[in-house]
């Protein structure tokens, strides 16, 4: 068999000797591969010392943030509290305005971590980890709303809306043929929302299930999401493209905390019922 020396050996160019080069470079990389896998998983998840985390803020899935102090809540904060806890190191979490937001933290170096539904258009710009929770999609209506399920809802004559760059957006943009899309910049206040609604200016509101029935429930009844999903969107730990170091040390906290039942946990105690644990 060849070693690496004899190949390099082999490429030598006529009346330069260019063994000392080769062996330099193949002892270098032979270094940094016994480097990087003596890294440990705080070295990498956390390098300054603080774990970074970037969420959307504004989805009930991910967490909620208290008005008046400004602390989160819910699933993704107590995974970073815990991953930070494994880690021995601080935890940080910041929440981002939408997924632009998370990637941008990412691509800037402001966060290590970030959390997003998967698509494979951000897998363009971002890496995706493990799934930690299931996002279940259904159409918001009006309470009187002839539509009943979501194969009701891809009709002529009908306006469906979502927010801009959503997953749900990103679907309906997709998949509906015979319906209107009307795509809205942000996501409306509630108050707007059961206007628009109840205005009959929209149909069916593409949105997360958790925010769906946090509207019926502010609204007293007047709005309603249909019974079924039209879609189920893995929510995944994700970080920087060409980040795999930090996947592999990701992969068995999360294989972890979903065999523990923390997650489970989690979201039964943010009274999430809109979402469902990932299994895989």
């Amino acid at each position: 068999m060849r070693t690496p020396l004899d190949l390099a050996r082999g490429r030598r160019q006529p009346g330069k000797d260019t063994d000392v080069r080769y062996l330099t470079a193949l002892v270098a990389v032979g270094l940094l591969g016994v480097s990087l896998e003596s890294q440990s998983p705080a070295s990498v998840l956390a390098p300054t010392g603080t774990l970074r985390a970037v969420f959307l803020g504004s989805n009930p899935v991910h967490g909620r943030v208290d008005p008046k102090t400004g602390v989160p809540t819910g699933p993704v904060p107590d995974l970073v509290a815990e991953l930070a806890r494994t880690l021995k190191v601080t935890p940080s979490i910041l929440p981002a305005p939408d997924a632009a937001g998370v990637i941008a933290a990412l691509k800037n170096g402001t966060a290590d971590i970030g959390f997003l539904a998967y698509d494979e258009t951000r897998a363009r710009e971002v890496d995706f980890g493990p799934a930690f929770i299931v996002m279940h999609n259904s159409y918001l209506v009006r309470g009187d709303s002839p539509l009943q399920k979501s194969a009701d809802v891809d009709r002529a004559g009908v306006t469906v809306a979502a927010i801009k760059g959503q997953s749900q957006q990103l679907f309906v943009s997709r998949t509906l043929k015979q319906a209107t899309i009307r795509v809205l910049d942000t996501m409306p206040p509630q108050a707007e929302l059961e206007s628009i609604l109840l205005g009959k200016s929209i149909d069916a509101f593409a949105i997360n299930r958790q925010r769906g029935l946090d509207a019926q429930s502010a609204s007293g009844g007047k709005l309603r999401p249909l019974s079924d999903t039209f879609l189920d969107v893995d929510q995944c730990f994700v970080v920087e493209k060409g980040a795999t170091a930090k996947l592999k040390a990701i992969e068995p906290f999360v294989s972890t905390v979903r065999q523990s039942g923390f997650i489970t946990a989690s979201i039964e105690r943010a009274k999430l019922t809109g979402v469902s644990p990932a299994r895989k």
